[in-house]
C-alpha cells in the first residue's frame, strides 16, 4: 500500500510540474518575411544586370495584432541590414490586411505602383488538409497543412492551437488555431513567427482602412487582367512572361 501511495505521489508531482498549456486569445505576433527576389525576376538583359547589384532575399518584418477574434496585419520594419532600391520596398509598407472572424469581414489594402487599392469582402475560404508533421515555432507546437490557392499554388503553413484565432499572415486563414509558419514556394516567400508577445496590445490599431473606393476580390483581379493584357505584346519569352504575370497577379490579391 505504501508503494502505490509514494507511486502515485510522485505521479502528482510529475503531472503538475508539466507546463500547462496555454490559450491565448489576445497577443502581437511577429513574423520575419523572407522573399527570393531575384528569383522572382525576369531573365532579360536588364533584369539580368539588377540582379548583379541586389541581395537574394529581401527580408522584413511584419506584426500580427489580435483580439477578440479581430485582427490587423501589417509592416513593422526591415532588416537593417537589407540594402534594395527604394522602390522594392515602397508597396510593402503600406500593404494592410484586417479580418474580423466572428462576422467574416475582411478587409485589405494594396499598393501598386504608388497607388493604394482597398478590398472589402468575405474572408477567402481555403480547403485545408491536415498532416502528421509537427514542429515548434516561437515555442509553440505546431502541426502542417496544406491548401491550394488560385487553382494551382500549394501553400504550406503550420498551426498552433494554442493560439485561438483562426488566423494568418496576409489572407491566408482558416485553420484550428493560429498559422506561424507559412511557405508558398511558387512566390519563393517564407513568413516565420520570431515571437509572440501578450503582454501590451493595443487593440485600438485593429481596425479596417478606410477608404472612398473598395473592390472585391472578383473587381479587384479583372482590375489587375486589365493592368497586365498588355504584357506578352513586346516580350520575346511569353512563358516566361506569363510567370511574372501570374506570380504579380497572386501576390495583389493574397
Amino acid at each position: 500500500m505504501k508503494i502505490k501511495i509514494s507511486l502515485l505521489g510522485m505521479a502528482l508531482l510529475a503531472a503538475l510540474s508539466l507546463p500547462a498549456q496555454q490559450f491565448i486569445s489576445k497577443a502581437v505576433i511577429e513574423y520575419e518575411v523572407k522573399s527570393n527576389i531575384k528569383k522572382t525576376m525576369g531573365n532579360n538583359m536588364w533584369d539580368e544586370m539588377m540582379k548583379e547589384n541586389l541581395p537574394t532575399f529581401k527580408t522584413g518584418y511584419y506584426t500580427y495584432t489580435f483580439a477578440d477574434n479581430k485582427s490587423i496585419y501589417k509592416f513593422d520594419h526591415w532588416d537593417p541590414f537589407l540594402k534594395i532600391p527604394k522602390y522594392l520596398k515602397d508597396s510593402d509598407e503600406e500593404n494592410v490586411w484586417y479580418v474580423d472572424h466572428s462576422s467574416g469581414k475582411f478587409n485589405m489594402q494594396k499598393n501598386i505602383a504608388g497607388t493604394n487599392l482597398n478590398v472589402d469582402d468575405s474572408i477567402p475560404v481555403l480547403h485545408w488538409k491536415l498532416t502528421n508533421e509537427n514542429r515548434v515555432i516561437a515555442g509553440f507546437n505546431c502541426r502542417k497543412a496544406v491548401a491550394v490557392i488560385f487553382d494551382t499554388v500549394y501553400v504550406f503553413a503550420f498551426y498552433t492551437d494554442e493560439i485561438m484565432i483562426p488566423g494568418g499572415p496576409c489572407s491566408i486563414n482558416g485553420l484550428p488555431g493560429m498559422i506561424l509558419g507559412l511557405t508558398i514556394p511558387r512566390l519563393y516567400t517564407s513568413w516565420i513567427a520570431t515571437k509572440v508577445m501578450i503582454n501590451g496590445v493595443n487593440e485600438s490599431v485593429i481596425k479596417p482602412v478606410s477608404a472612398k473606393k473598395y473592390y472585391t476580390f472578383k473587381t479587384l483581379k479583372s482590375t489587375i487582367t486589365d493592368l497586365t493584357k498588355d504584357w506578352y505584346r513586346w516580350s520575346t519569352d511569353v512563358a516566361e512572361m506569363k510567370q511574372q504575370r501570374n506570380r504579380f497577379e497572386w501576390n495583389i490579391i493574397l
